[in-house]
């Protein structure tokens, strides 16, 4: 009894290439899109930006290729450096404060309250609200002459203040700015963490005697721990990356006191030194990985899943 020829003797190159892919080329067609676009957008540039950090270029030309010597003058130039120690300084002013208040409030907002709803909106708004119009308000608010903040400690007998013109306050008036905008993001993600943690882990704590305040560190915090990771990271990120703030409050000064790392990235480019502001991009991804690894590694303790 003869046996009738299937796909899997076919010897074409096509048929092949299809036995290989599972026998049909429709699902790699369904997800082609996202890789097309990735690899023009996402891939592509990458790559290339990481081939100009090796070169001399201004925009216009052959770039020059000069092998680490963008790396060597940025690990060697003050201005990086400087504009690290002030992202690590705005890191310290916004992001613990901001995560711990997050949890907090919560923690609040996930018991039934009156006017629950009312107040998850509220928190929400400044996230919501486009960050230039924010600053243009700070800067109304915070205007050294005619500010409604210096105004308000006129009334009280107090010296009009420098918030953006001096370097021991330009810092902290920023950061306060990012951590109004950005906390209510910071308390979604926690209200939405704090919402999957079982209610009789807290029915068998209340049975053992403990209270609110052994509820809150012993079991709502360390429950958390990853979203607090995540939101760490990315308010990291956040960080770094800075730049609207600094470009509509201060432009990085007074006397770059405000030159975060983002800003700084922007400066080199503004200046058409791209060879140099591609090498600085990828500094700042390096540092941005090994911070997200120590921080996981920290926050994750001996957890298993």
């Amino acid at each position: 009894m003869s046996l009738k020829p299937t796909n899997a003797t076919a010897s074409g190159p096509i048929d092949r290439l299809r036995l290989w892919l599972g026998g049909s080329y429709a699902p790699y067609l369904y997800i082609a899109p996202f890789f097309i676009v990735f690899l023009a957008f996402g891939f592509y540039p990458l790559a290339y930006a990481f081939q100009l950090s090796f070169t001399s270029w201004r925009g216009a030309g052959i770039p020059e290729f000069i092998g680490l010597e963008n790396y060597t003058f940025l690990l060697q130039n003050d201005f990086f450096w400087n504009s690290i120690f002030n992202s690590a300084v705005l890191w310290v002013l916004i992001v613990p404060v901001q995560t711990l208040m997050a949890i907090f409030i919560a923690s609040m907002l996930s018991r039934p309250l009156w006017f629950r709803s009312f107040f998850r909106v509220t928190f929400l708004i400044p996230y919501l609200v486009p960050l230039v119009a924010i600053a243009q308000v700070w800067l109304i608010l915070f205007d050294s002459d005619f500010g409604a903040i210096n105004t308000l400690l006129g009334a009280i007998g107090i010296e009009p203040i420098g918030w953006l013109t001096t370097g021991a306050w330009a810092k902290p008036t920023m950061a306060l700015l990012v951590f109004w905008k950005n906390s209510g993001f910071a308390i979604l993600i926690m209200l939405a963490a704090i919402q999957n943690i079982p209610l009789d882990v807290y029915e068998a704590a209340a049975l053992d005697g403990a209270n609110g305040f052994q509820k809150f560190f012993r079991i709502t915090v360390p429950l958390l721990r990853r979203s607090i990771s995540f939101y760490v990271i990315i308010a990291t990120l956040g960080v770094l990356q800075m730049y609207a703030e600094p470009y509509v409050l201060t432009e990085g000064g007074p006397y770059n006191s405000t030159m975060t790392a983002g800003y700084a990235l922007y400066r080199y480019t503004q200046n058409l030194d791209l060879g140099t502001g591609a090498a600085n991009s990828f500094l700042l991804m390096i540092i941005v990985v090994i911070l997200s690894a120590v921080m996981l590694k920290m926050m994750s303790g001996n957890d298993e899943d």
